[in-house]
């Protein structure tokens, strides 16, 4: 291991407990062992605890799990009345201790207005009658209930109601309860979640949300008061000496209603600010916390706790770093964390260990690999949140994520395997078989390397001299460098397998093959606008690969993730943007994880780069382009250059029947994600 990370694998102590190394597994919604928003109830999660036995296999000091609703989400039940999964988590603490890991459990208050309520729920909600006839397996006003009165984060025109002093007191006794019996269950502590990412006991924190008169709103006291008494109650229920961390935000980083700031902006902070912090940090530390896992903001500034790819790295060290100078227990700091980063704060005592979350989903491995000094075999996660968080949302519409997402969280894009073990694995093939493979991007080589792991023999083509295909324009832009080492992640693991590699070959004809199976991964082409002019435009790809210059003002057709990533990086370029998309709203797809929308929509807000929404492109002209607004009025802006990135259709080589396979975007148009598990669905049954 290179002595730079050597602080990372020291011990250290919450309470009496003592911790083999400073890194921390961060919880992440999707991973409670107790189950995750399932129509059966809360449960033991084996699938949750065979990635945690993994991990903790890979010399991971710290797991906690995410977060366990003290009240089940469906059928009410508390987590407490259900003492058979206790016994079942009894004997996985055992299994734990065996690796010399230690786990903590994490335990929810609940979401109020941050709970993500579905396209599909929310009119079940706003009708009476409908809330009335669900509300034995799903009350949505529980899920909901907030401090005070206000609109939900993900439908605006849903009011939240009220929570009653009744369920306040209930959640209390329920955090003792249920901790009492984690206690007995051998866990090593409990989490509180949390005055954090404006969720529930964050709601009540932060006067921007609290509006109450009686003992729970006001005055500063008045504010944390729930959080006071949560810790208070279960340090009477479970002792002194049973470790009690919180999950905790320094810093709102909100500008307003759905409104977050950007790092190193000037403005006035309406949530938590670090006055408050100072005060809140020590004031939590002497109701009874034993350890503060940190980081910033709120649902209303989303990428500060879930940071994505546009985010910087570290993005929250210095702001927990100094709220670390206002209390006596140990600090963890989460926020894309690196390892180099990490381990020189924790050597310098600015933080006491570093928290990483959705690398554990992407690599079981990789605290193994660093202490081995492999890092280049550490898979990157590249903070796209396409499988373990795509909570997505526009104008007008709450979580328009899949239900099935929504019910299966924690899941990676870039590793199917991850809480999908029973779908997703590698098994050696019955019958070995010669596999042709044909088109050498993220696909291809996914599909190379699964069926070669089952013992095929696999060779690869790719008309190109580069592997990467399509995503070597996509990792491009300055802010994707994770995106860039996934691609040279690939490129060795099909070098080090037994996988031929023909470069600069390209197959027109697939009767030519000598080939039992034969996967066509030959990608999509872009979509082309039938308006006067088109010629004159650039394709996003000749753009991002740099094959065309383009000049100072620079208009962008299309304002989805790709149009939108292109017109950030021009801004970074220091070039003028103008984005012109017709929906209603930029990046209005479903699974793009609200953080990473929600970060480039105040981002061009925030920089007033113009985007005309609900517009539709007539012509493209010498210096100009033609546009037809919401209202049916035509009118013209200047540019130096035009960009499109309108779309792609599928371009397989040829279609799917007896031994030929399409995926990827040949089949359908779609993401890393998509991409990815669907070159598992083939080659696992080759």
């Amino acid at each position: 291991m290179d002595r730079k990370y050597e602080a990372l694998f020291t011990p250290w102590k919450i309470g009496n407990v003592e911790i083999k190394n400073r890194i921390v597994m961060c919880p992440m919604g999707g991973t409670s062992l107790f189950g995750w928003f399932e129509l059966g109830g809360c449960h033991f999660d084996k699938e949750a605890a065979k990635l945690f036995i993994e991990r903790a296999n890979n010399n991971v000091g710290l797991i906690i799990p995410g977060i366990a609703p003290l009240r089940d989400t469906f059928w009410g039940k508390w987590l407490w009345q259900n003492p058979k999964m206790f016994t079942e988590l009894k004997e996985f603490m055992d299994e734990i201790h065996k690796t010399g890991a230690k786990l903590f459990i994490q335990l929810t208050a609940g979401m109020g207005r941050s709970w993500a309520i579905t396209e599909q729920i929310a009119p079940l909600h706003k009708n009476k009658l409908t809330r009335a006839l669900i509300k034995p397996v799903i009350d949505t006003s529980h899920e909901l209930a907030c401090p005070s009165p206000q609109p939900s984060r993900w439908a605006h025109d849903i009011e939240c109601p009220e929570m009653t002093v009744k369920q306040i007191r209930e959640i209390i006794e329920a955090f003792a309860k249920t901790a009492k019996l984690c206690k007995e269950a051998g866990v090593d502590g409990v989490e509180v979640h949390a005055v954090h990412e404006g969720y529930l006991l964050d709601q009540f924190a932060i006067e921007f949300f609290n509006k109450r008169t009686d003992e729970w709103g006001g005055s500063f006291e008045n504010r944390y008061r729930f959080a006071a008494e949560v810790v208070k109650a279960i340090k009477e229920s479970c002792g002194s000496d049973f470790p009690v961390s919180l999950r905790y935000s320094v810093e709102s980083k909100m500008k307003g209603f759905c409104e977050g700031a950007m790092p190193g902006e000037d403005y006035t902070e309406v949530g938590r600010n670090m006055e408050e912090s100072e005060r809140a940090a020590k004031y939590l530390q002497d109701a009874g916390y034993d350890m503060l896992n940190a980081d910033n903001g709120t649902y209303d500034s989303w990428y500060w706790a879930h940071p994505p790819m546009y985010m910087p790295e570290n993005c929250n060290l210095e702001d927990v770093a100094h709220i670390k100078k206002f209390v006596d227990i140990p600090v963890v700091c989460a926020g894309r964390m690196n390892a180099e980063a990490g381990a020189q704060a924790v050597a310098e005592g600015r933080i006491d260990a570093v928290g990483v979350a959705r690398q554990f989903l992407t690599d079981p491995e990789w605290v193994t690999k660093l202490i081995d000094d492999r890092l280049e075999d550490i898979k990157p996660c590249i903070c796209c949140h396409a499988g373990c968080f795509n909570f997505s949302s526009s104008k007008g519409h709450a979580n328009t994520q899949d239900l099935t997402d929504t019910m299966g969280l924690a899941r990676c894009a870039l590793n199917p395997e991850t809480m999908q073990s029973k779908k997703y694995h590698l098994e050696p093939a019955k019958k070995v078989k010669n596999i042709a493979v044909i088109g050498g991007g993220i696909g291809g080589m996914e599909a190379a390397i699964v069926c070669a792991k089952r013992g095929h023999k696999v060779t690869l083509y790719e008309k190109s001299d580069k592997l990467g295909g399509v995503f070597i324009a996509a990792a491009a832009p300055s802010f994707k460098e994770k995106d860039k080492a996934l691609i040279a992640w690939y490129i060795r693991e099909v070098e080090r397998l037994p996988i031929e590699v023909r470069r600069n070959t390209e197959v027109t004809d697939l009767k030519a093959l000598s080939a039992d199976e034969i996967i066509v991964a030959t990608g999509a082409a872009p979509k082309k606008l039938p308006v006067k002019g088109a010629e004159k435009a650039i394709e996003a790809i000749d753009f991002l690969l740099g094959n065309a210059e383009v000049g100072e003002n620079v208009t962008v057709i299309g304002g989805g993730l790709t149009g939108c990533e292109i017109a950030y990086e021009l801004y970074l370029q220091g070039k003028r943007p103008t984005i012109v998309e017709m929906q209603d709203d930029l990046i209005t797809a479903k699974g793009v994880c609200l953080a990473n929308t929600s970060y480039l929509r105040d981002f061009f807000k925030t920089n007033k780069v113009p985007v005309h929404l609900e517009t539709a492109l007539c012509e493209i002209g010498d210096g100009f382009v033609s546009l037809k607004g919401k209202d049916g009025d035509i009118f013209t802006n200047a540019t130096d250059s035009v960009i499109l990135s309108v779309g792609y259709d599928p371009a397989p080589l040829a279609k799917k029947g007896g031994k030929v396979h399409v995926i990827g975007d040949a089949a359908k148009v779609g993401n890393l994600r998509t991409v990815i598990w669907g070159a598992w669905d083939v080659a696992m049954k080759l």
